[in-house]
């Protein structure tokens, strides 16, 4: 029997934490009333005309800057026409031909502890549609549709890899980096339930060993990442068995049903030529220039590979809990200064990642909330190595500085 491999790349689109819409002065305020965060702009009426907000420019630029990717020097916004109810304009403003960003790529750890890039196609900034709420269980039995425009608008970068993942481990690895990534340099809250991070799926197979790729399916609007591993380990079920039974996978765009864990078909996939892509007649081209990229990059935090590097190299960390640390930047902060008080990092690290992390999950906080200081728990584990407490005293005391801020000697 042939042994299929799958193909995985993924299109990730990410709201950016600006106060107001990428082309008019509309909050983007999440929660509000339906239909209360809308202009004339944001519904389409005629006669309106978009104004490019800077800081959405920016934090695309800053997420480009971040992933390695080369920065445009000419930026053009386009016109995807399609027809859609959530769309009041009848067409988005997106990019395709000069994005903000080309090249680039995500570094990931994958499961047997060796690195892999995956490659990014591009990055382009674009407008979000308007939200549909669908009368029924699913979109396939609504018998209604209700629009809120208040989302209509919003500034997104669309994050577009390569075909490069090969597993849904590698898949999940990706996009838990992405995000990690995103949050590190504040262009994003990342909030999944609250839709400002949603990732489109493609799958395909091919024979293992063959470079040749198989016709794709693409899944749209997945929201968690349980989802994304969900609708993965099931294309390459479904698409296993249609294949080993002589069939051909169909060419499509399909919708996934989280309550009966299938996916089903919605329309069959299009290529770019069917949106009739032109240039934006109402934005002028936008040419960052050097300068002031370079004072963007000049802002960005130490990133989460450097991070990891730098704790197995200078600090001698196992490269688990290198990655596990550098992959939350509050708990990346609070260990960075801890180590100004204590000079055993890898003491420090168990404890963050054993009772602290514990603790932090109980109470469904983050180390950002913590009410002790570095300092404090840089004293508590020097009582342990003076033999003025045990390590089991000291996971008490722990409690109690974790409940009330007090400090250990006290």
């Amino acid at each position: 029997m042939t042994t299929w491999e799958p193909v995985i790349g993924l299109e990730v689109h990410a709201e950016l934490a600006t106060r107001t819409k990428l082309f008019c002065a509309c909050p983007t305020e999440f929660g509000a009333e339906p239909n209360t965060l809308v202009c004339p702009r944001c519904l389409g009426m005629p006669g309106t005309l978009p104004v490019l907000n800077k800081q959405a420019l920016e934090f695309a630029i800053r997420a480009g800057l971040a992933f390695d990717c080369q920065i445009a020097e000419h930026i053009v916004f386009e016109r995807k026409n399609y027809f859609y109810p959530d769309l009041s304009k009848g067409y988005q403003i997106s990019q395709l031909s000069q994005a903000v960003a080309t090249g680039g790529q995500v570094n990931i750890v994958t499961d047997d502890g060796n690195e892999k890039q995956i490659h990014i196609t591009q990055i382009q900034l674009e407008e979000e549609a308007g939200k549909s709420i669908h009368g029924g269980a699913t979109i396939r039995e609504a018998t209604f549709t209700l629009e809120d425009f208040n989302r209509c608008g919003i500034p997104l970068i669309e994050i577009i890899s390569e075909p490069e993942m090969h597993s849904v481990e590698e898949a999940k690895a990706y996009l838990e980096k992405l995000k990690t990534v995103l949050l590190y340099i504040g262009v994003s809250d990342c909030k999944m339930e609250e839709g400002s991070l949603r990732c489109d799926v493609n799958i395909s197979l091919r024979e293992a060993g063959s470079d040749r790729l198989g016709r794709r399916a693409e899944i749209k609007n997945l929201n968690s990442f349980r989802a994304v591993v969900n609708v993965l380990e099931y294309e390459i079920q479904r698409q296993t068995e249609l294949l080993n039974s002589g069939g051909t996978v169909a060419r499509e765009t399909r919708t996934w049903d989280e309550g009966r864990g299938v996916s089903f078909s919605m329309r069959s996939k299009e290529e770019a030529h069917d949106y009739r892509f032109f240039p934006e007649p109402d934005l002028a081209p936008v040419e960052p220039g050097q300068a002031w990229i370079a004072e963007i990059k000049a802002t960005l935090p130490e990133l989460p590979d450097i991070k990891r590097r730098r704790y197995v190299e200078e600090y001698g960390l196992p490269l688990y809990d290198a990655e596990l640390i550098s992959g939350n930047r509050e708990m990346a902060d609070f260990f960075d200064k801890t180590l100004q008080y204590y000079k055993d990092p890898k003491a420090i690290s168990n404890w963050l990642m054993g009772e602290v992390s514990r603790l932090n999950n109980q109470a469904e906080t983050g180390f950002d909330k913590l009410r002790f200081s570095p300092q404090q728990l840089g004293e508590l584990l020097a009582m342990i190595d003076n033999g003025q407490i045990s390590t089991k005293i000291a996971k008490t005391v722990l409690e109690e500085m974790f409940a009330s801020g007090t400090a250990p000697a006290s």
